[in-house]
């Protein structure tokens, strides 16, 4: 059985993807930070879960250590770790900027570099966000975060090619329990301004993410690599 690995995987899209990869016949090691009751119920649908802080270098070698010696080399790697902190820009710290940078990019340049060298083939997808494309108010970090995620998606795979792929997947607005709270969508107004600038109209099911992946990962994209993937229902269409 292959492995593969999906930090942030075992609450909201990432586990949708997770359990996805678990369905294509993959052993599925996902990373958490602090949500264990979230980690326990992932654990009880057959994922194996491990606590790593991905922003920190160390503790990234550690359970990289852990994974190859239990599960060998994997041949998915998925990096979905995200954080938002968000603050209008003069009034962000330096750790809401290093928080939120350390996690959602450094974190999947600490995990890549600790997993890639004992993968013989495989693929790593990155798991950006539309606000690397076009910016928000309140967001500098993540919004430099999930930039510099396309960037280091393209460097990797023009280093790692041929034996490896690296691609981004970006998810539009996607229907999780973070997003309705977050933006108020239980309210049927409030859901329509947002949706207004979205083409089809709608959210995104995680399950379309997942099917992305699902493409992202197997044979049918052999010879896609170093490209971003926008799965937004056409709002940024760019």
């Amino acid at each position: 059985m292959s492995t593969a690995v999906v930090s942030g995987g075992t609450k909201g899209i990432g586990l949708r993807l997770s359990l996805r990869l678990a369905s294509l016949g993959h052993r599925v090691v996902a990373l958490y930070h602090r949500d264990s009751s979230a980690a326990a119920a992932a654990a009880a649908r057959g994922l194996v879960t491990l606590r790593v802080d991905v922003g920190d270098p160390d503790a990234v070698s550690a359970a990289a250590d852990t994974i190859l010696a239990g599960h060998g080399a994997p041949t998915v790697l998925v990096n979905n770790a995200g954080l938002n902190v968000d603050r209008p820009f003069l009034e962000m710290s330096t750790s809401d900027w290093k928080r939120v940078l350390d996690t959602n990019l450094s974190g999947a340049f600490y995990l890549t570099r600790a997993l890639v060298p004992a993968m013989d083939t495989g693929c790593v997808v990155n798991i950006g966000a539309t606000t690397g494309i076009r910016p928000r108010r309140n967001g500098a970090n993540y919004c430099a975060s999930k930039a510099g995620l396309l960037q280091l998606t393209k460097c990797l795979a023009l280093e790692l090619a041929p034996r490896i792929r690296v691609n981004c997947l970006i998810p539009g607005n996607t229907e999780t329990d973070e997003l309705v709270d977050r933006f108020g969508l239980t309210d049927p107004a409030a859901r329509a301004r947002f949706l207004a600038d979205v083409p089809q109209g709608r959210t995104g099911d995680p399950d379309e993410i997942a099917d992305a992946l699902e493409f992202l990962v197997g044979d049918r994209s052999a010879f896609v690599t170093g490209q971003k993937l926008i799965v937004d229902g056409g709002q940024f269409m760019w």
